[in-house]
């Protein structure tokens, strides 16, 4: 199944808004009893962070590797690269045992995963600003 280069990063913008939103949603259900202007601090620390060096940097250098590909049309999954389909499923893998084992406080969990979850959302805002762009550049 391959699909036109720009349109890998429709799927980029998928895949992390939907992760952003989950998380985010988790997040923000635990996230009542434990509301305080230090927490939501700490959450706005914890995306910052998160935006700043992981994320932000991710948008910019699969967005900057799709539109290096020559080819045309490209399988679907070439939205990422190997390394970072592996950094995935460890994030997630590391997300549901953290859960399920009840490893942290459900505090921490709200406080890190709304944090999380709004750097990763807008993780797929800015892939689909990016598709949007390369979109608008080729219809115009």
């Amino acid at each position: 199944m391959k699909v036109k280069k720009h349109t890998l990063l429709l799927l980029a913008c998928v895949v992390w808004s939907i992760a952003g939103w989950n998380v985010l949603r988790i997040g923000l259900s635990c996230y009542p009893p434990y509301l305080s202007i230090l927490n939501l601090l700490i959450s706005a620390a914890v995306f910052a962070l998160f935006e700043k060096m992981v994320f932000g940097r991710l948008v910019t250098k699969h967005t900057r590797r799709i539109r290096a590909y020559e080819q045309e049309r490209l399988f679907f999954l070439h939205f990422f690269d190997t390394k970072f389909f592996l950094i995935m499923a460890f994030m997630m893998t590391g997300g549901i045992l953290i859960r399920s084992l009840s490893l942290l406080p459900e505090s921490e969990i709200a406080v890190f995963y709304t944090g999380l979850g709004s750097a990763l959302l807008l993780a797929g805002v800015l892939f689909g600003k990016n598709y949007l762009q390369h979109f608008q550049k080729e219809h115009i």
